[in-house]
This record gives structure tokens, C-alpha cells and sequence, in this order.
């Protein structure tokens, strides 16, 4: 059963990257639509990843742990989770401007 679980949880973060963000998912006044700042309020950890030059190349982002451990990856653009002996690695496209957001981060 933990296959399934690991692999339903990589596919929704995968989904919600590239399908977008939905207002159900959020705790938001009004008609407010979420954002990637809303989004990343979910964010654990941060690992920066640099080119040899130290600017900005991507983001490996800490969403899940103690269950599975779940990781986004901005440079490569893969949804990573592992539990116990398994894992599962889901491709996404970055719909909610993740990316340049992290990139604004990385800068401040």
C-alpha cells in the first residue's frame, strides 16, 4: 500500500505545479485566487542550488518528511518522494511560477 500512497502524493504535487493552484486548497478571505507566495507557506526547507559563479540555477524544496519525504526540484523540474524502501519521481511543469519566485527569494 505505501507504493500507492508515495506515487498518489508525488502525482498531486506534480498536478498542482502543473495544473495550478485551487482556492478549495487554501484557507483565503473572500475571492481571493492563490498565489505561489500562499503556495510556499507550505515550504519546510530550502536548498539552493548554484552554478559555479553562485547565481541562481534552482531550488530543491523540502514539502514533505517523517511520512514520506517529498522534494521539489526546480532545476530539474521533478516532484521526488521516497518512504521506507520506496520511491517515485513525477515530471512537472511550472505553471504557478515557482521557479521565478524561488529565483526572487535566492536574490533578497
Amino acid at each position: 500500500m505505501m507504493d500507492k500512497e508515495l506515487k498518489d502524493i508525488v502525482w498531486g504535487y506534480a498536478n498542482e505545479l502543473r495544473l495550478g493552484l485551487k482556492a478549495e486548497d487554501y484557507d483565503l478571505d473572500g475571492e481571493e485566487e492563490p498565489t505561489v507566495s500562499d503556495w510556499f507557506e507550505g515550504v519546510l526547507d530550502i536548498n539552493w542550488i548554484c552554478n559555479q559563479d553562485k547565481s541562481f540555477k534552482g531550488a530543491e524544496l523540502l514539502v514533505a518528511f517523517g511520512g514520506p519525504n517529498i522534494y521539489i526540484n526546480t532545476v530539474t523540474k521533478t516532484v521526488e518522494g521516497s518512504w521506507g524502501g520506496s520511491s517515485q519521481v513525477a515530471s512537472y511543469q511550472d505553471s504557478i511560477g515557482l521557479e521565478d519566485y524561488c529565483e526572487e527569494l535566492f536574490h533578497c
